[in-house]
Formats: structure tokens, sequence, C-alpha cells
């Protein structure tokens, strides 16, 4: 089933028109239900006020989740290619022959990771996962054979290394999957549709322009979330960056 949190501009979309209809049904109300008594408008500002403020802590809490999430999965792609980077140079205390298998694992591996983070098509992901694997248990063999012949300390440098390297991948796998919880969307899209229900409620009259600034300003804040929470969906995606510069170093050798 498509998630509509992975494409932010359809999250923008549903925000503004959800909002923008609860202005209206608010301002519907007003007019054709129970109008507001002018002795009931202080009263009812408080609550409206308390509202908004509540919304505006709600989107800020939502913001940092995002901004949180952003930075892990940057600083995880660091990391691997760091542990990638560092097992390569180990690679050397190895035997000859599996040195060189090593390296040219690592090459093949760390090609698919940069595919990894650039692509956004869901079969070629697949595929990509598939060959990851592959390539994991291929390099784990690699190391793991001239170790169990002659286990030496040097050697278990090389294992421990390749180690890291496994368990990078699913450090950054696992924050990648790390997105904000449906619960705390579900929250935040009711407390920001009853405010706007609020707004027309409490207007005085049916304005178009004071029924779509309050709708505008949540759903660009809910795009902006839902962008930066969205790994391969938005525009603000962690690139590549530490594992393409190691990948040009190691093709460059």
């Amino acid at each position: 089933m498509t998630n509509i949190l992975n494409y932010p501009r359809l999250v923008f979309i549903f925000a503004f028109t959800a909002c923008w209809l609860a202005a209206l049904l608010g301002g519907f109300c007003r007019v054709k239900l129970r109008p507001l008594e002018e002795d009931e408008r202080e009263d009812f500002g408080v609550v409206q006020a308390a509202a908004l403020t509540l919304l505006g802590l709600l989107i800020g809490f939502t913001f940092s989740m995002a901004t949180g999430r952003y930075e892990q999965r940057k600083n995880y792609e660091e990391a691997e290619a760091n542990a990638i980077g560092t097992e390569y140079v180990r690679a050397d205390l190895l035997p000859t022959t599996d040195a060189a298998k090593v390296r040219r694992l690592l090459t093949n591996y760390l090609d698919q990771r940069v595919l990894f983070y650039s692509t956004r098509d869901g079969q070629q992901l697949r595929q990509i996962s598939t060959k990851t694997g592959q390539l994991q248990s291929d390099l784990w063999s690699a190391v793991q054979a001239p170790a169990v012949i002659q286990p030496t300390p040097m050697l278990a440098l090389a294992v421990s290394g390749m180690n890291d390297v496994l368990n990078s991948e699913g450090y950054t796998q696992a924050a990648w999957w790390n997105r904000i919880p449906v619960a705390a969307w579900s929250l935040v899209t009711v407390i920001a549709i009853c405010c706007n229900w609020l707004i027309g409620y409490g207007a005085h009259r049916t304005t178009t322009l004071l029924f779509v600034v309050l709708p505008l300003a949540v759903s660009i804040s809910f795009f902006l979330i839902a962008d930066i929470d969205s790994p391969r969906g938005g525009l603000i995606r962690v690139q590549p960056q530490n594992p393409v510069r190691l990948s040009q170093t190691l093709h460059g050798r």
C-alpha cells in the first residue's frame, strides 16, 4: 500500500484541503447553527489561542523529530564510508590473494551502497538489497577463511573491521526505517483541523484570505516535515558524499 508520507507534495495537498475545509465548516457552523455571542468571544479567544499554541508546539516537536532523524541518517552515511575505507586498508593484513579479493569485493560493495543512497526506484532498491546481501556473505567468507586457518591478532583486526562494515549497513538501514510515527502525524493533523475549525467559527465574517492563511501555513509546515522525514521521496535527502568520494578514490587506484 502506498504511504502518503513518502510523498511530501501529497501531504501538502491533503493538509491544505483538510484545514481549508475545516475553516469553511467552522464558518458554516457560525452562520447556520449558532453564532457566537459577544460576551462569549473573550472566553472563545482564550480557547482559540490555547489551541493554536498547542498546534505550534506540536509542529515544532514534530519538526525536531524529523531533523533528528535526518541528522542520524547523515551520521551513519559518514560512519559507513569510514568503516569501508578502514577495512580496505586493513586488507593488507590478509594474505596477498585474500587481500586482493577483499579489495575487489569492497569496491563492488561500495558501489552498491552508493546506489542505495541515490535510487528512488523500488524495484532497483530490491535488486540492490539482494546484491548487497550476497556481497556481505562473500566479504565475510573472504576474511573468515584465512582467520580460521591462521588465527593471529593481525588477522583479527581485519575480521573486526569487516564486522564494522557489516554492522554499519544495518545501522544505516535502521536509521532509514526510523520515521516519525503515524500516531504523531495523526495527533498533529487532528489538532490542526480543530484549530482551523475554531478560526472559521470565531471569525466575524467569512473571508477568503482569512480562511487560507492558517491552512497554507500549516500545510507548508507539514510539507517541510514530511520532506525531511522521507529518506527517498523528499527534496531534502542525504547525499552519499562520503561514499562517492571514497568510491572515486578506490577506483582511481
